[in-house]
């Protein structure tokens, strides 16, 4: 019995410290925001921007340099931009157009980049998504560029031939689907709604698990749970966002066939960061219809040691067997061994466009 009371008291003395603690973490969080509303002040005098993706940055590198432990680094850096989020919501918050509706996983991605505290604007179409971005109706737009199974989103690659917005910045997501509907029970399902892309990374699993279950497709994995929200035979192929948004039961979860499965989105705006030291380019160009063309453009970036990480051709649209090429490289725009080679290439090109530099996702380099 004394031996429960010892243990009690200790469990209370222990919590009591906590409590100290988290009283003080708020009154740091308050004192920074008020800095942080003193920060927009001079911004807004100044006519500064008042989102810097660069000091944002800044300011997660030092803080998991400065971390010894053994808080982990990946939830230190989901706390921080959320503070971050928080305090430029304080000063004015940003305003970001996604592929929608809500719960996509262009939506998830967007809130993994700005923290949850930006203000986030779903459109029916990713040419929605940059005519808002270009029109100045919003800070940044979030597109999907391309998954790990099934390869590049054309139509994205398409829309920078058409518009004058720069990359400036790249979300890899986890993509993991699941099986929803409003009841959980799976006896119950008798339709499944999804976007064809879920529907393919799900295949083998769909083929042994709802063999006799139609499958129809939704124009997105959002309004596939938007559907299965409003019929008790539906069930849809969305993400855990989707669940949460549309008040959906789990059927089943992670039923995507290959585990290790990502998908790559871009950020737009009008313009793009300075180097932060770990940078990507990225180049659209087109060659002139002759032998070895290809090979000349590219040989610039051998020489000078550049490594190529995305190649990616498309037809132009704009001329018969004229292709078009998306290129990914390391390195930015600033450093001088890449505006060599690219500024090298302009006489060889009959198109050369640069979307953008940009900080390499740090899921890409653990990849």
């Amino acid at each position: 019995m004394s031996e429960n009371k010892e243990i009690n008291a200790s469990l209370e003395k222990l919590r009591e410290e906590i409590d100290g603690i988290d009283a003080g973490i708020l009154e740091l969080l308050n004192k920074r925001a008020n800095i942080a509303i003193d920060i927009a002040n001079i911004k807004r005098k100044t006519s500064l921007k008042f989102y810097s993706p660069e000091r944002e940055r800044a300011i997660l590198e030092r803080i998991t340099e400065l971390n010894k432990g053994p808080f982990p680094n990946d939830a230190l850096k989901v706390i921080f931009r959320e503070i971050m989020s928080a305090s430029l919501s304080l000063e004015e918050p940003l305003k970001v157009a996604y592929l929608g509706p809500e719960g996509t996983f262009t939506n998830l991605a967007a809130m993994r980049h700005f923290g949850s505290s930006a203000r986030y604007i779903p459109v029916d179409s990713i040419k929605a998504v940059f005519d808002e971005t270009e029109s100045g109706m919003v800070n940044y737009g979030v597109v999907p560029i391309e998954n790990s199974n099934e390869g590049v989103v054309s139509y994205t690659l398409d829309m920078f031939m058409d518009y004058d917005l720069k990359i400036s910045a790249e979300v890899l997501l986890e993509v993991s689907h699941n099986l929803l509907s409003k009841s959980g029970e799976r006896e119950k399902v008798k339709k499944i709604y999804s976007h064809p892309q879920a529907t393919a990374q799900c295949r083998v699993w769909l083929e042994a698990s709802m063999p006799n279950i139609p499958i129809l497709e939704s124009t997105s994995t959002a309004r596939a749970a938007e559907i299965a929200s409003q019929d008790e035979e539906a069930a849809a192929i969305a993400s855990e966002l989707a669940a949460r948004v549309y008040d959906l039961q789990f059927v089943e979860r992670h039923i995507e066939d290959n585990k290790n499965n990502y998908t790559r989105f871009l950020v737009i705006s009008e313009d793009y960061p300075s180097k932060s030291g770990k940078d990507k380019t990225s180049i659209l160009f087109s060659v002139k219809d002759r032998p070895g063309a290809l090979y000349d453009v590219l040989l610039p970036f051998r020489k000078s040691k550049i490594n190529l990480t995305k190649i990616e051709s498309r037809p132009s649209k704009r001329r018969a067997w004229e292709y078009i090429f998306f290129v990914d490289m390391e390195g930015h725009i600033e450093d001088k061994k890449v505006r060599k080679a690219v500024e090298g290439i302009k006489e060889t090109c009959l198109y050369l466009k640069h979307l953008g530099s940009y900080p390499i996702d740090e899921r890409t380099e653990r990849e």
